[in-house]
């Protein structure tokens, strides 16, 4: 009579109360924090608004018909500056602009567009520089990291000035010749407005509040007491007439 084959049996691992309460645990912690991290996530920033107005330019108690190259700014808030470097030419014995607003942080390109030599310098406190002298074709560059006004000029032709405005923010605007001007992107809040000319004794100020989504109108009205701002060579002495080289 033949013998029944013999039937193994083998154990399979045993799956513990402790590893499936752990593989609980923490399938409810990741649904705990899932929906905390949701819970605290920060809302939607809220929608910029922006400025539209009129700048009216008056010069010994008349209106004058041209209110170009007024720059409106707003302090209150900051914001980074560009990487792109603004440019203050020199052409004709002249600066490209007479009034350059920039950010804080910014740098600015001086090139040299003339046939003869320039020599760029500023003695103003927030960023006094002097570029030495340079031939055509050839360009310096300098950043200015403070907010403040810098006056520039040239140490060979006297007729050469600008200033370069430094701002908190890159929400300025220059006015047309029929003084309109308008900003966008500004976040909502009560902030202060400048109107500033270089012919100014100093800059117009209202506070204006921004609402996300409008557009805030307003008019202004600034005077200009001079047609040139008078300066020394970068020695402090009278320069020696009209350009020498």
């Amino acid at each position: 009579m033949s013998k029944a084959p013999k039937v193994r049996i083998v154990a399979l691992p045993r799956v513990t109360l402790a590893v499936v309460r752990y593989g609980a645990a923490l399938a409810l912690l990741a649904a705990v924090v899932g929906v905390a991290a949701w819970a605290v996530r920060a809302p939607a920033e809220p929608a910029s608004g922006g400025l539209h107005g009129k700048v009216h330019i008056t010069f010994k108690g008349a209106n004058k018909a041209d209110a170009a190259g007024v720059v409106l700014y707003l302090t209150g808030f900051a914001e980074p500056a560009p990487a792109r470097a603004a440019e203050l030419a020199q052409r004709d014995k002249r600066f490209s602009s007479a009034l350059v607003p920039i950010t804080a942080g910014q740098s600015v390109d001086f090139p040299n567009l003339d046939p003869v030599f320039h020599n760029v310098f500023s003695p103003s406190p927030v960023r006094p520089f002097d570029l030495g002298q340079y031939r055509q074709g050839e360009s310096k560059t300098k950043q200015f990291p403070s907010p403040g006004v810098v006056d520039v000029y040239c140490n060979i032709h006297p007729d050469m000035a600008a200033t370069i405005l430094v701002l908190p923010n890159r929400r300025w605007a220059t006015s047309a010749s029929d003084g309109s001007f308008e900003s966008s992107g500004i976040p909502p809040g009560t902030w202060s407005l400048f109107a500033y000319s270089r012919f100014a004794d100093k800059p117009v100020r209202q506070a204006v509040t921004i609402q996300g989504g409008k557009v805030t109108e307003l008019d202004l009205t600034l005077e200009e007491v001079r047609n040139a701002v008078p300066h020394m060579n970068k020695y402090g002495q009278p320069y020696r007439g009209e350009g020498y080289r």
